[in-house]
């Protein structure tokens, strides 16, 4: 097994008009300085009009201009020009914890690992939907084997990622569903591991802000699970198929005049807010979290989600930060 220092890490960013969150992102890198491992920083600007890119060489980044292009294209372009063994792919709007790198390198030097990360954190400090939406994510204790990693705090060997030819640029989103499924089909192993921890400061934090992103991000989710569809990710296609099927049946029911109609529509929106229930509930798996309030709070994050997911189907949206 190859010594962790000896593995040269390429930090990979990109970023869109996201200054102040760039320069958290670096300091933060900053404090996970490990000479023998870190190589090298790269931020991949897609057109900033905010100063990203100062930021970035203030910082003594290496900085590539590559506006109007998808963000798994900015992460492709930066892995091609990085020398190091392992790809770390962090977005601007993360802080990543101290010991980050060297539990990647350590990961990664191990046999069979072709990936590494952890579920994202919500801010400390942030809104009562950053904490329930925080919830969503599948957070297991400790290290363990995982079928998915988000791509904004996300290790990969550099070997595996060039082997499989970087995130598929058709996508907009989900690309690192895409990716995490296709490091998996070629026998490699993705480790979630909480010493990789990240705090997520672009999580929403309205529900307006929630709806607007996941009616974004959404938009591929049906076309990527399909491609390998699983057990588990079978809910992920399921659900919003069945909600957007419901809410055309509750728009048309209610253009009929007459209580059949509104019987109908009744029908559908119980099925939409029963599968919003059963998410809620699982948002409240966790200690001290009962009671009316987070009921409330939960079933509302819920419903948002849920339904944003499933016009994201028929709707096409743009990322908040290129509108």
């Amino acid at each position: 097994m190859q010594p962790p220092g000896a593995l040269r890490v390429s930090v990979v960013i990109p970023v869109l008009n996201d200054a102040t969150g760039l320069r958290r992102c670096l300091a933060s890198l900053r404090n996970n300085a490990v000479p023998s491992a870190i190589a090298e920083v790269i931020v991949v600007d897609n057109g900033s009009a905010d100063g990203s890119s100062a930021v970035a060489r203030e910082a003594g980044a290496c900085v590539l201009e590559s506006p109007g292009l998808r963000v798994g294209q900015l992460r492709n372009q930066g892995a091609a020009v990085a020398r190091g063994q392992i790809l770390a792919f962090v977005d601007a709007d993360h802080e990543i914890v101290s010991g980050w790198v060297e539990a990647a390198c350590r990961l990664l030097a191990e046999r069979g690992v072709g990936g590494a990360g952890a579920a994202y954190l919500a801010p400390a400090g942030g809104t009562w939907v950053q904490r329930m939406y925080s919830r969503l994510r599948s957070r297991p204790p400790g290290r363990c084997d995982v079928e998915w990693l988000g791509s904004g705090n996300l290790a990969v060997r550099r070997d595996v990622f060039t082997e499989l030819g970087g995130f598929d640029t058709r996508l907009e989103v989900c690309e690192d569903v895409d990716l995490c499924q296709r490091i998996q089909a070629t026998g490699w192993r993705l480790v979630s591991d909480e010493r990789l921890g990240s705090i997520h400061h672009g999580d929403p934090a309205t529900l307006g802000a929630l709806f607007r992103s996941e009616l974004w991000r959404g938009r591929d989710n049906l076309r990527v699970s399909l491609r390998r569809l699983t057990l588990r990710g079978l809910p992920s296609v399921v659900i919003p198929l069945v909600d957007l099927a419901c809410l055309a049946v509750i728009s048309l029911s209610l253009a009929v005049a007459g209580w059949s109609g509104l019987w109908l529509a009744a029908g559908a929106a119980l099925v939409v807010a029963t599968s919003a229930v059963l998410r809620a509930a699982r948002l409240l798996r966790s200690p001290g979290s009962s009671g009316p309030l987070a009921w409330i709070q939960a079933f509302s994050v819920a419903i948002t989600y849920d339904v944003a997911r499933a016009l994201a189907l028929a709707f096409r949206t743009r990322h908040r930060r290129s509108r």
